[in-house]
């Protein structure tokens, strides 16, 4: 008799990891060229760089131009074989974390923030290694046939800095605090404001309901994190001087960008950043939900 309960679980973790998988896959399948601007924007230091890219606009052509279509695909392949897992352990842990809070006197609205902020830090050590080769590979201005290949380029930094801090798992602290702070926003908004506004019984306003809010959910949450992608970009990235590592933790990371080039350079890359993460974060939502309720029904 004990086995039903216990297989009615293992059906409803494999769901919730099938949906987020599912979500993870399609997102990054459709945002990553934004995520190559994003990154490139926030590894330039100077606007006198005769490299450096003046807008938005100005950096599609440059890549355009340079490196063909496939420079906006550079680095695709560690967030796909990381996409997958990595958001299926965001949705999964959210649900884990959320079910053990409900065991503590927590308002919902907190429990929802909370749960997110703990399956940001369990997605940001799972995800790491894979950042620090994804963001290598996009700093690479060279054409596409010319770069590493992503086996290739993971071999060179085990074999030159190893698997550890300095190695495939430098930006470790700004990685915990890019994904915490996200989740924590993300979740604890899309789920707290979906529960104030009320369900529409027409299935198109209801899927137009559901994307507003995770449209808002990923923009904002965007909008707080982005100091901590710009340290982790810096960190995980080429460094000024060649040999010589300047970039190491997180907060003196954001404090050495603020002194040697103000405030705004923190938001470096926001723009990208927002058009990737606003609707993409309710791509993912949307796909999880809906992938979770067909998993269900069938």
């Amino acid at each position: 008799m004990s086995a039903r309960p216990e297989a009615g679980l293992v059906r409803e973790a494999s769901r919730q990891i099938a949906a987020g998988g599912s979500a993870g896959l399609v997102e990054i399948c459709l945002m990553h060229p934004l995520d190559v601007v994003k990154t490139r924007f926030q590894i330039q230091r100077c606007a006198t760089d005769p490299n450096s890219y003046k807008s938005l606009g100005d950096s599609f052509r440059m890549i355009f131009q340079t490196e063909r279509l496939f420079g906006f695909y550079k680095g695709i392949l560690p967030p796909i074989l990381a996409e997958t897992p990595k958001r299926a352990v965001k949705f999964f842990t959210f649900e884990q974390y959320k079910k053990l809070l409900g065991y503590v006197s927590l308002s919902p609205a907190l429990t929802f923030a909370i749960a997110g902020l703990g399956s940001g830090l369990t997605e940001a050590i799972i995800v790491n290694p894979f950042e620090v080769v994804k963001v290598g590979l996009q700093a690479n201005r060279n054409t596409f046939a010319e770069q590493p290949s992503t086996v290739g380029y993971a071999r060179q930094i085990i074999k030159k800095e190893g698997w550890g801090l300095q190695g495939l798992n430098k930006g470790l602290t700004a990685t915990l605090g890019r994904h915490g702070v996200f989740n924590m926003v993300y979740f604890g908004f899309y789920y707290n404001v979906k529960n104030m506004i009320p369900v529409n019984k027409d299935p198109t306003l209801e899927f137009l309901r559901k994307f507003g809010i995770g449209l808002l959910s990923g923009t904002i949450a965007s909008v707080i994190n982005i100091p901590f992608d710009v340290a982790k970009s810096r960190i995980q990235g080429p460094q000024p001087v060649p040999g010589e590592i300047k970039y190491r933790t997180c907060f003196k990371t954001m404090a050495t960008v603020y002194q040697e080039e103000g405030i705004l350079a923190l938001y470096k890359g926001l723009l990208p950043k927002i058009l990737r993460l606003g609707p993409g974060g309710a791509v993912m939502l949307l796909v999880y939900e809906y992938t979770y309720s067909w998993l269900q029904e069938n």
